[in-house]
């Protein structure tokens, strides 16, 4: 279990570096390629930045009010409530927020930049479908979320991606519609020009897929956490299978926070897909691997 958890930190590191190095080999095509040159890098700099910070600050604000969750306290709902109190407390977290999103559909997710921030919304469907095991489990793999850090992995991803697709954006309406290409009639290597086209192109679905992949291997790693939380992996099993069963999606599904939610709020709609296009790894794949730890 515990080298499962290592090597799931392990791979989202590498994933991030080679992200990071996507984002830096493609601000240098743009600067020695570009009709607009270094400022046009400076721009998708000070884009990213706004991002970043609006993500840091309000991010799990905007999460919850699109999710369409609604708040409660202990008196709302006391079983739920002390649920994600005992949890929180085995884990040594601070008590995250709870709220409730009045959909049928069995999901939740995690959000807030840190622990101190946390936010925990369950929809009404998992609420009621779920026995108390199973609803432990799924509340013990959103609490690792928290505890792991995912919420800042997935602003960091969500930054990166905006500034390739930034860049590539510019970088060949420049190319296109900026006349005069930058090295031009002083001796500039025309392969090299078109290998940079190709890249910019190439760029943004390289980048996307690479933020699809390190969601998937965080929602591994949570799945190994919270069954070290509980001691229970039985929970968790029964929750995924029930909503690989139910396979309902959400009625306010948003691609912008899918990667924060339990399971993909799509349903199984897009499941066939979910090895190259989906934030989550396969429900079946995600039983096989809990499955194995137990062994």
């Amino acid at each position: 279990m515990y080298q499962q958890i290592a090597a799931n930190k392990r791979r989202s590191i590498i994933l991030v570096v080679a992200f990071v190095g996507v984002v830096v080999a493609l601000g240098y095509v743009v600067s020695t390629f570009s009709t607009l040159g270094d400022p046009i890098v400076v721009v998708a700099v000070v884009v990213a930045t706004a991002m970043a910070l609006t993500s840091w600050w309000a991010g799990d604000r905007i999460a919850l009010l699109t999710a369409g969750a609604v708040p409660i306290d202990r008196t709302d709902d006391p079983a739920l409530y002390r649920l994600v109190e005992n949890l929180t407390i085995a884990a040594g977290l601070p008590m995250p927020k709870v709220h409730l999103i009045p959909d049928s559909a069995m999901n939740a997710f995690a959000t807030g930049r840190d622990p101190a921030h946390a936010s925990i919304a369950v929809t009404q469907g998992l609420r009621e479908r779920l026995t108390d095991a199973e609803l432990e489990g799924v509340i013990a793999h959103e609490l690792s979320h928290v505890g792991n850090y995912d919420t800042r992995f997935l602003m960091l991803t969500i930054v990166l991606v905006g500034t390739v697709g930034l860049l590539a954006d510019l970088f060949l309406r420049s190319q296109f519609f900026g006349g005069r290409r930058r090295g031009e009639g002083e001796g500039g290597n025309g392969l090299l020009l078109i290998v940079g086209l190709v890249f910019a192109l190439l760029a943004p679905l390289v980048a996307k897929l690479m933020q699809l992949a390190i969601s998937r291997r965080r929602e591994f790693l949570a799945d190994a956490s919270g069954v070290m939380l509980t001691r229970y992996p039985t929970g968790l099993i029964g929750a995924l299978k029930k909503i690989a069963t139910a396979n309902e999606p959400l009625v306010h599904g948003n691609q912008a926070i899918a990667p924060l939610y339990f399971a993909n709020p799509f349903g199984g709609v897009r499941e066939r897909w979910s090895n190259f296009f989906s934030t989550h790894p396969p429900i079946a794949e995600r039983i096989r691997a809990l499955e194995a730890m137990g062994t």
